[in-house]
């Protein structure tokens, strides 16, 4: 609760525009609903604080919900019940061609991008007295990798196959599991947000642990297997105890809504959100990529024509496939 607190106070801070002219929004929704993910998780209190923010400066009653992340996510936005999800771009891929976990041979095509978020680091988490501080250690032991459904949960098994490492796995929520790494019930949790992961950063607070990502040899063999990721670097010192940096492969995040979402809705949040990057920052660090110019890390979901209308006006380019 700390964390929406905090995250609704810094989106309040921060006025953007006068409310619209009732003509304006007669077709808005009464409410909004945003889909994120576990609590401890950065979709948590980035999705909290866009919702804290809607509502300050749109007038609108818009509310962030626990999920089980961007599986899920894009499913309820599919359906509509959910009007905004965050998503990896990954598992929107896998959404938009019929290929979800979660509703496998359903096309999610009323999925429509807004705006680019930032992007997912995976990395992982072990208290130093299991002996664990690199992914190969993990082969045999009780590792989480997040709720079911989420990004986390959908490509660290994947990564396990491709460097043959063979762990014990389980779900659980990002603050279930940290829980669980503390009080040795696993042996470690493999988690994927935006840095620096509040959980890690807790228990990184209160226990000897080490935190990894992958080696320069296992990267190589993720990447040569896994187009849809690329190469990233952690920052050092975005943990105590962790003044240098460690590489590792990430995912790209985009907020995603229904095709059907009014456009000047669409417009008036993906305008709020670019033009207040300061603002962004305030309810987490990861918002530094939340940029304009990040538009083009999306390469196949069209965007809602609220949003094109939006990056229009900037001169950010929009390609033709995927114009409304």
């Amino acid at each position: 609760m700390r964390f929406m607190t905090a995250a609704i106070a810094a989106a309040a801070a921060f006025g953007l525009s006068p409310a619209l002219a009732q003509d304006d929004r007669a077709d808005w929704p009464s409410s909004l609903t945003i889909g994120t993910a576990s609590q401890g998780g950065t979709y948590f209190i980035y999705g909290t604080g866009l919702a804290g923010m809607i509502s300050q400066n749109l007038d609108l009653n818009a509310s962030a919900e626990v999920t089980g992340g961007p599986v899920q996510n894009a499913t309820l936005v599919e359906t509509g019940d959910h009007q905004i999800g965050l998503l990896t771009m990954g598992p929107a891929y896998e959404a938009w061609t019929g290929n979800s976990e979660l509703a496998p041979g359903v096309e999610h095509k009323s999925l429509r991008a807004l705006f680019p978020m930032y992007q997912t680091p995976f990395e992982a988490v072990a208290l130093e007295s299991s002996g664990i501080a690199n992914v190969a250690d993990m082969d045999g032991k009780r590792v989480s990798v997040g709720p079911a459904g989420g990004t986390a949960a959908t490509y660290w098994p994947r990564f396990f196959e491709v460097l043959g490492v063979e762990p014990q796995i389980s779900y659980s929520g990002a603050n279930d599991a940290t829980g669980q790494v503390k009080d040795g019930l696993i042996d470690a949790f493999a988690f994927a947000a935006g840095v620096p992961i509040s959980a890690f950063a807790q228990i990184a607070a209160e226990n000897p642990v080490n935190i990894f990502g992958f080696t320069e040899e296992q990267r190589a063999q993720i990447l040569e297997e896994m187009p849809e990721v690329s190469a990233f670097e952690v920052p050092g010192g975005m943990y105590q105890g962790f003044p240098e940096g460690h590489g590792t492969v990430a995912m790209w995040n985009f907020a995603v809504a229904h095709q059907d979402m009014p456009e000047s809705l669409a417009y008036e949040i993906t305008k709020m959100v670019m033009e207040n990057n300061e603002g962004m920052m305030q309810i987490h660090a990861s918002a530094a990529e939340t940029l304009p110019e990040n538009a083009d890390k999306n390469t196949f979901l069209p965007y809602h024509p609220g949003a094109v209308r939006y990056f229009d006006e900037k001169g950010i380019e929009i390609p033709a496939e995927l114009r409304p």
